[in-house]
C-alpha cells in the first residue's frame, strides 16, 4: 500500500456501529469519515471524495438504495466503490443491490476479522459478489434455537366462557359459545370448576390422557354450570373416579341435583349408567387440598348458594368468580370510591377474599346501560366490576361469563370501554376477554 491513505466513507445511522467500523479501519491505516444518513453521505462524497463507501441501507433522510441510484447516475460515480453493510439478508434485495453496482455486501452484526478481510480484498482484487452464499451463511450460531413449551408447569385452561346458555353462529366464533368450565392441572392433580357445556371437550381430552381421579367443583347449580355433565365421557368409563364438590344448597343436595338431570323425561340414560366411580361432597373444609392445589371458597352475591373460588398452586393465586353482583343496585360513577367508603363496607368480605390475586377470571356481564334493567339478576355492571378489580388489587383480569347476547364485535367494544374505565379510575391493569380454549402455563 502506498503512503497515501485510502479514503473510506462509513454511512450508518447507528453511531455505535459506525464508530466500531471506523476504529477497525483507522487501525488498518485508512482515512475514515462518517455520515449518519443518506443526505449527509451525498454531501461528503463531494467534500471528502472517498474511494470506497461502506453503506447501510435503512437510513433516515435518504434511503441507502436511493444513495446508490444517485451515485450511479453521476459521471464519476463508477469510480467510487460501494460495499453494502446491512442487517437485511434477502436475495431479492441482494440482486437489486448488485444491479446498482455494489462490489460486495457485509451482513450485520459485524465480525471484525471478516470485516477487515472484506475491505482488504476490495483494494487488492476484484471481489466476486456471490448472492446465494450470502443467503446460506446467515449468522454464525452453531445451532438453531427452538424454544420448547414446558408442559410440566401448572396449566390453566378455559373450556367454556359463556353465561346462561350456549350460543353458536359465526358472530361468536372468536370468543366461543360454551358455558362455564375451567381446568387447572398440576402434574397428575386436576381440578375442574363448573360443568357447563365446555366440560364435554375437557372430557374428550381426559380420555386420551388416562387420568384416574378427577376433582370437579361446582360454583352453583344453575343450568349453565352443570348442563354439560351428562355428556362428560370419563364418567361413563370404568377406572375413572370423579369427586364432585358443591356448597350446601338451599334445596336439594348436589347428588340429587345431578341425578335430576338424568330423569327419564330429560335424558335417555340415568346416573346409575355411568361406570366411573362417582363421589359427591358438600364442601366443608376451607381450603380443600388436592395434592399441591389449595381451593379456597367464599359465598358471592348471586341468587341461591353461589360461591367463588381462589386457587393457590405453586406461587400463583388464581381466582374464579363467574357470578357476583358487586355493589348490587349501584349505578353511579366508580370514580373516587375508595376501600374506606361506606358503600364498600358490605362488600368487604369479597374484596378481602380476592385481594392480591395474580390472575382473576371474573365476570363483568352487563354494560352499565344493560344493568339498569337487570339489577338483582346476580351479575355486575362493567364499571362496578372495574372497581372491584381495583379495590381487590387484582394483578391480571380475564373477563368471563359473557352474556349470550354479546357477539364478538360487542365483546371487543365492551373490552375497550372496560380499559377506559380502569384507566380513568387509576388502575390500568392487564385485562382481556376470556375465550373457549384460552390456555396459560404458570
Amino acid at each position: 500500500m502506498s503512503d497515501v491513505k485510502k479514503k473510506i466513507l462509513i454511512v450508518d445511522d447507528v453511531e455505535s456501529i459506525a464508530l466500531l467500523m471506523k476504529l477497525i479501519l483507522t487501525g488498518e491505516g485508512f482515512e475514515v469519515e462518517i455520515a449518519h444518513d443518506g443526505k449527509m453521505c451525498m454531501e461528503k462524497i463531494t467534500s471528502f471524495q472517498p474511494e470506497l463507501i461502506i453503506l447501510d441501507i435503512m437510513m433516515p433522510e435518504l434511503h441507502g438504495i436511493d444513495v446508490m441510484k444517485r451515485l450511479k447516475a453521476r459521471e464519476t460515480g463508477s469510480k467510487i466503490g460501494v460495499i453494502v453493510c446491512t442487517a437485511k439478508n434477502y436475495k431479492t434485495d441482494f440482486e437489486f443491490i448488485k444491479e446498482l453496482g455494489a462490489s460486495d455486501i457485509i451482513i450485520k452484526p459485524i465480525n471484525p476479522s471478516e470485516f477487515k478481510n472484506k475491505i482488504s480484498e476490495y483494494f487488492s482484487v476484484t471481489p466476486h459478489f456471490d448472492i446465494d452464499k450470502k443467503i446460506e451463511k446467515g449468522l454464525d450460531d452453531p445451532e438453531i434455537y427452538i424454544p420448547q413449551l414446558d408442559k410440566e408447569r401448572v396449566r390453566l385452561k378455559l373450556w367454556g366462557t359463556r353465561g346462561s346458555i350456549p350460543v353458536s353462529n359465526a358472530k361468536f366464533m372468536r370468543h366461543g359459545g360454551n358455558t362455564s368450565c375451567l381446568s387447572i392441572e398440576d402434574g397428575e392433580n386436576i381440578v375442574i370448576i363448573d360443568a357447563g357445556s365446555g366440560i364435554r371437550d375437557q372430557g374428550m381430552e381426559m380420555l386420551d390422557r388416562k387420568y384416574g381421579k378427577i376433582n370437579i367443583f361446582i360454583g352453583h347449580t344453575h343450568w349453565d354450570h352443570i348442563q354439560g355433565f351428562p355428556f362428560y365421557l370419563p364418567a361413563y368409563v370404568p377406572g375413572f373416579e370423579l369427586a364432585i364438590y358443591a356448597a350446601s344448597s338451599f334445596g336439594k343436595d348436589i347428588k340429587a341435583i345431578f341425578q335430576g338431570q338424568f330423569d327419564k323425561d330429560y335424558f335417555p340414560v340415568q346416573l346409575e349408567d355411568m361406570k366411573a366411580r362417582l363421589n359427591f361432597f358438600t364442601i366443608a373444609e376451607n381450603p380443600v387440598v388436592i395434592g399441591g392445589i389449595k381451593i379456597y371458597w367464599e359465598y358471592m352475591n348471586h341468587p341461591g348458594a353461589a360461591i367463588g373460588f381462589k386457587i393457590k398452586v405453586k406461587d400463583k393465586t388464581i381466582a374464579y368468580v363467574t357470578d357476583n353482583e358487586f355493589l348490587c343496585g349501584y349505578q353511579g360513577t366508580p370514580h373516587g370510591i375508595s376501600s374506606g367508603s361506606d358503600l364498600i363496607e358490605s362488600q368487604r368480605k369479597i374484596i378481602d377474599f380476592l385481594y392480591g390475586t395474580d390472575i382473576y377470571i371474573g365476570e363483568a356481564q352487563y354494560t352499565n346501560e344493560e344493568y339498569s334493567f337487570k339489577i338483582g339478576w346476580g351479575h355486575s355492571s362493567l364499571s362496578n366490576a372495574c372497581l372491584l378489580a381495583k379495590l381487590a388489587n387484582i394483578k391480571k383480569w380475564i373477563i368471563t361469563h359473557h352474556d349470550p347476547a354479546h357477539d364478538d364485535e360487542f365483546l371487543q367494544n365492551k373490552l375497550n370501554v372496560t380499559k377506559k374505565v380502569l384507566s380513568e379510575i387509576g388502575y390500568a391493569i392487564e385485562v382481556s376477554n376470556a375465550f373457549d380454549g384460552l390456555t396459560e402455563y404458570l
